[in-house]
């Protein structure tokens, strides 16, 4: 019944008459926790970026800046970071307090937080991302209540951007111990949002925090708004109708079933739209590709013709990605005629990597190289139901040069077990960067890493040591140079085939001002307003 009452609440302030300002907003992927420690997908990013607080962030032009750190300095030999806290930044209210009040962030909330990580009993999907990168015996230390000292194995370049990503948000301990593995629905954090409700398949609700530390240029305080509700549809056109119908601020994305009503060709909103919502696009850091296992002791790879680089090769000079964008994504994206890694970087790979054009003599003369005739059975390539269309579009290409692809549609969670046990040969695949390093597109590659993130099970010594070696680096123009050799050496090797670099798109109704999209695609709403 409470839940029934707030929603009721927030559906009260949703007219006009009411100066209350609300972001609505849908997630049809649903939402597994409000837990950081589990931030591995878009759902519980976008959340977790209302609900907390990382040391540092990514601004829009990706650069690392200030959050609750308020500054650092890094060691001569770039091994030790330590970050100076503010003094002024409170959790949210929460029972777990004394009086149920939120107390003042302290060092040692930094040393918890990151601990909880890799601590093996939290069993965080994020564990990976301080593997044998910080200090086994001391990595996290608290040296007063304002300042926090993180000691690295060996320099890693990346790791200010690890720390802005969704699973080093801070959290309290007395949250995590009163409730447990419930905490994934008792969020607290110090972010612009607090937690009021949340009915799982849905409905969840987070009001302003009022306490919140952070101002903007003129000394406002932020965030503006004063509510956010997210909904659970998990039908596209629905999702869509509710957009129309004015009851969602903006929907992410378009869904192939609609994309013709509203954009054209070009990728620009038509005629009859522009004057009623409001199209932004922005290039982000996600490259969309097809993976190849190449695990010579697999049975599967032993069986295929992909096992031969020739025929991988092939199949990347046949596909026109030109016309696949203008006709299966409407212009949404760049054709990955270059390496794994999207634009956006100043590693510029997609500048100086040489990919594939698209060349159908040269597929069929490389067909022609080995002899893949001997495999007759068709080379099955897994996808989701949302790419489908790209898929089949590949598959006719592939046909036009002599090979039998045979689609078939998955579950996204089959697709990610099977990929993660090297049980699937040819699949469809997305690599979102975590933070903003060309190094985390390389880490794909890397031997060492298990399945996430080295799906294809690619091994090459020769890149190993260049990854290896670029991790070592502190000149940025090396190390960059060193990020474009190892990209060379993945696309000539062709574990991978890029389809293409991908752009984010929002549709948003013309009441919302100051939303802007971002090169990692979160969801920031601190200055958004509701006119």
């Amino acid at each position: 019944m409470f839940f029934c009452f707030l929603l009721c609440l927030v559906a009260c302030q949703h007219k006009k008459e009411n100066d209350k300002q609300i972001f609505y907003y849908n997630e049809t992927t649903g939402l597994a926790t409000l837990d950081p420690a589990f931030a591995k997908s878009q759902a519980v990013m976008w959340a977790a970026h209302q609900l907390y607080n990382t040391l540092v962030e990514v601004d829009t032009s990706l650069n690392i800046v200030a959050s609750l750190a308020k500054s650092w300095e890094i060691s001569a030999n770039r091994l030790v970071y330590t970050f100076h806290l503010r003094t002024d930044v409170f959790f949210h209210d929460d029972a777990a307090f004394v009086n149920g009040k939120g107390r003042k962030l302290i060092a040692n909330d930094i040393v918890f937080s990151l601990k909880r990580i890799i601590d093996k009993q939290t069993a965080s999907s994020g564990a990976w991302i301080f593997n044998n990168r910080v200090d086994s015996v001391e990595p996290f230390t608290a040296l007063n209540d304002s300042t926090f000292k993180l000691k690295l194995i060996q320099p890693f370049n990346p790791i200010l951007g690890i720390l802005s990503m969704q699973y080093c948000s801070i959290v309290p301990h007395e949250v995590v111990e009163k409730y447990g593995k419930d905490f994934r629905r008792h969020p607290c954090g110090t972010g612009p949002f607090k937690f009021v409700a949340w009915e799982e398949g849905q409905a969840l609700i987070l009001h302003k925090n009022n306490n919140y530390w952070e101002r903007d240029e003129q000394g406002n305080k932020l965030p503006y708004l004063d509510a956010i509700k997210v909904s659970y549809f998990d039908n596209k056109a629905t999702e869509f109708l509710q957009f129309r119908q004015g009851k969602l601020s903006f929907i992410n994305d378009i869904d192939g079933s609609f994309k013709d009503e509203v954009l054209t060709k070009k990728g620009e909103l038509r005629n009859e739209w522009k004057d009623k919502i409001v199209l932004n696009k922005h290039a982000y850091l996600n490259t969309e590709y097809l993976g190849i296992l190449v695990d010579e002791n697999n049975e599967l790879v032993k069986q295929s013709p992909l096992k031969f680089k020739a025929v991988r090769q092939a199949i990347n000079y046949c596909i026109n990605r030109e016309q696949l964008m203008m006709y299966m994504r409407n212009s949404i994206g760049t054709a990955a005629t270059a390496g794994f890694v999207p634009g956006g970087l100043p590693s510029r790979n997609t500048e100086l990597v040489k990919g594939y054009e698209y060349n159908p003599n040269k597929a069929k003369q490389l067909l022609a190289s080995v002899n893949y005739k001997n495999y007759n059975t068709p080379i099955k390539l897994l996808t989701i139901a949302s790419y489908a269309d790209i898929a089949s579009f590949v598959a006719k290409q592939c046909e036009e040069i002599g090979l039998n692809i045979q689609v078939e549609v998955v579950q996204k969670s089959v697709l990610l077990e099977q990929t993660a046990k090297s049980q699937a040969l040819f699949f469809r695949g997305s690599w979102i960067a975590d933070y903003p390093d060309a190094e985390n597109y390389m880490s794909v590659f890397y031997s060492k890493n298990p399945a996430p993130p080295n799906y294809t099970r690619y091994k090459n010594s020769s890149f190993d040591l260049l990854y290896e070696k670029a991790l070592q680096e502190t000149n940025d123009s090396i190390r960059y140079a060193l990020y474009r050799q190892m990209d060379q050496i993945v696309i000539n090797d062709a574990p991978v085939i890029p389809i293409f670099y991908d752009e984010a798109i929002h549709l948003v109704n013309k009441n919302i001002i100051g939303f802007k999209p971002n090169a990692l695609n979160l969801l920031e709403l601190r200055r958004v307003k509701v006119k």
